[in-house]
């Protein structure tokens, strides 16, 4: 899946996880990693739910301005 982005430097990425058929995220910040999910999840769908709650919290003011 194409890293998702909103004018911001901020990345979320969900791919495979290494157990088949569960897939994990990312965030990178101008390509840095900043936070990844810690267990594989069931589908890409919860994949991205996840990482986007997360991806809150980052832009979150105070929080993701570290």
């Amino acid at each position: 899946m194409e890293p998702m982005s909103n004018s911001t430097p901020y990345a979320l990425e969900i791919m495979p996880a290494a157990k088949p058929g569960t897939f994990q995220w990312t965030i990178r910040r101008h390509g840095t990693l900043i936070e990844r999910s810690d267990r594989p999840l069931r589908s890409e769908e919860d994949a991205i739910k996840n990482g986007e709650k997360a991806m809150e919290r980052q832009l979150a003011p105070g929080i993701g301005s570290r």
